[in-house]
């Protein structure tokens, strides 16, 4: 017993030099947000109503691409969690990070291509059918490797039938998804990309028009998650939790069907989850 004594002292020693570990703030949500609902401003939005209903504060961490928000759960620096669903997310839950994982609203994703149109597809709302003329017309045709385009593109193709292969079809050289339209532009071609870059600017080349949308199955749904209280003990769960129910409570579902009516194409540029969606 007495041998032990000068262990358990230099235990002591060292476990008073440690940064004690501190909760974080009780009414303080700290949130990773994708970053087209920033751009977009929704999430201030969304964030202005549940502040004044609920008392919370919000605090965007960091907000833009999907593996920026991962990067920030995995290490600890936010609470809450909302981006495109993926492998991304479905890891986040299935590696301990995240839990409570829900889908809350949908983007569009829509063909842009050039203004003469040389397949024929302009006001056309199912985008299978409008791969399918594409193909026909031997048009050529983007395999974009934006990770939500080529998702949604293969399901397109298989709705359609089709093996899309042969030399109208162009490989996706571009170093950044941002210059997209300009590549599909230098090449004549059409594209599959986000309905709200391609509508406001974000992406954006001179004789590129917004050709396809309005299909319901070119909808990506956007998930919410909290972290993992047995993985992040300090984080703040209960404040996360309000948050997630509250964007599928029904008045923030019904501002999704209005927000953005602003922009100069038709519909809206999220859409609800629940069954008042049109």
């Amino acid at each position: 017993m007495i041998l032990l004594r000068p262990v358990l002292l230099l235990l002591l020693v060292a476990g008073c030099g440690r940064k004690p570990v501190t909760p974080a703030d009780a009414r303080v949500v700290r949130c990773a947000v994708i970053g087209g609902m920033t751009m977009t401003g929704l999430w201030p939005e969304i964030a202005k109503q549940f502040e004044a209903d609920t008392g919370y504060k919000t605090e965007v961490v960091v907000t833009g691409p999907r593996p920026e928000l991962d990067k920030a759960m995995r290490e600890g620096k936010v609470d809450f969690i909302t981006m495109h669903s993926g492998d991304i997310t479905t890891d986040l839950v299935a590696d301990g990070f995240c839990v409570n994982m829900r889908p809350w609203t949908r983007n569009e994703l829509c063909i842009v291509g050039p203004r003469d149109d040389p397949a024929g597809v302009r006001g056309m709302t199912n985008g299978a059918a409008a791969l399918r003329r594409i193909a026909e017309a031997k048009a050529r045709f983007v395999d974009f490797q934006g990770i939500g385009s080529r998702e949604l593109v293969h399901n397109l193709w298989r709705l359609a039938n089709l093996e899309p292969k042969g030399d109208w079809i162009v490989r996706d050289d571009t170093v950044t998804k941002w210059k997209i339209l300009q590549f599909a532009r230098s090449n004549h071609a059409y594209v599959v990309v986000g309905y709200i870059p391609a509508q406001t600017g974000k992406m954006f080349a001179e004789g590129m028009e917004i050709l396809v949308k309005g299909d319901p199955i070119m909808r990506r749904p956007y998930i919410v998650m909290e972290a993992n209280p047995q993985r992040f003990p300090t984080a703040n769960h209960v404040g996360a939790k309000s948050l997630s129910d509250f964007l599928l409570a029904p008045k923030v579902q019904a501002l999704l069907v209005t927000f953005g009516s602003q922009t100069n194409g038709p519909g809206p540029l999220f859409f609800p989850v629940t069954p008042m969606q049109p």
